[in-house]
This record gives C-alpha cells, sequence and structure tokens, in this order.
C-alpha cells in the first residue's frame, strides 16, 4: 500500500503535491493545516487521516484530533504533529509505542524531513509542505506499508 504523507502546509498547497500524490491509496496529514480548502482538495486524490498542529486553534481546522491511529496495509500507525523521537531502546515512549502494537510514527512540526527505525517502530516526519520556511526545502513523503513493514521516502518540492 503506498500512503502520501503532508504536513505544516500552513494555509498554502504546493501546487506540484497534488501531482506527486496522484496514485497514493490514502494520505495523511501531520497538522498545522492552516485552511481546512487543503483537506477538501486533498481528499479529491484519496482518503485521508488528518490530525491538528499547535496553529490550527481556530476555526474548522481546530476540529481535528490531536492523535490518530490507523490501520494502513496491515501496519498500526500513529498520526500526530509534535514527536520526540525516542533516542534509546529503553525508552519508557518506546516501549509504550510496543506495547501499543505501532509500527510507525508520522509526524510534523518541525518542518525537517526525517526518517529512522528505532526498534520495531519507524519514525516519519515528511517536512512541510507550504510555503519555505526556517531555510529548509519544501517536501512530502511516502510510505510504502505491509503488515508489519514500513518503507518510507521523501520528495523535495
Amino acid at each position: 500500500m503506498l500512503i502520501g504523507l503532508v504536513s505544516d502546509t500552513h494555509g498554502y498547497l504546493n501546487p506540484r503535491v497534488p501531482e506527486l500524490l496522484k496514485g497514493v491509496d490514502h494520505i495523511l496529514h501531520a497538522g498545522d493545516i492552516g485552511d481546512d480548502s487543503i483537506i477538501a482538495q486533498l481528499s479529491q486524490i484519496a482518503p485521508i487521516t488528518v490530525v491538528r498542529g499547535n496553529n490550527d486553534r481556530e476555526g474548522p481546522t481546530s476540529d481535528y484530533p490531536l492523535v490518530a491511529v490507523v490501520v494502513l496495509g496491515g501496519s498500526r500507525i500513529l498520526l500526530t504533529h509534535e514527536v520526540k523521537v525516542p533516542k534509546g531502546f529503553d525508552d519508557p515512549v518506546l516501549q509504550a509505542y510496543r506495547q501499543s502494537e505501532i509500527d510507525g510514527v508520522v509526524y510534523g512540526h518541525s518542518h525537517i524531513a526525517h526518517q529512522e527505525r528505532r526498534g520495531p517502530v519507524f519514525f516519519f516526519n515528511p517536512g512541510a509542505a507550504g510555503k519555505r520556511r526556517f531555510k529548509v526545502v519544501p517536501s512530502i513523503g511516502f510510505l510504502v506499508v505491509e503488515p508489519g513493514w514500513i518503507e518510507g521516502s521523501i520528495a523535495p518540492l
């Protein structure tokens, strides 16, 4: 299963995003949406799961949950806006993810694309799909998901 990942649009949907997401089976938006019309546009491409970010405090975007857990391609994925990736394998947060049988964590907030596996849990930040901020190249991400396995890639915009 191919999943498209978007975060930190902040009210702006880069025109390349819809084209790059064509053909995905599902889209995850990890918050700081900024304008609910972005979700409407993305939902025309594929089913979408959305969480709100720290800047989604008012209006329709404030109605989205802070956290969502979805099962896609046989894997349990936790979607949220802010995550501190566990430093070590004995980190209690990592243990909590493992006990909840979370295979992947998708998050945003930092605007910095990042992916890493900590034991059996795959952490992925697609970066920011909105206008360029903080000298970081805008990007989105993709996950190829199979039961118990997740692999990611990052696409600069």
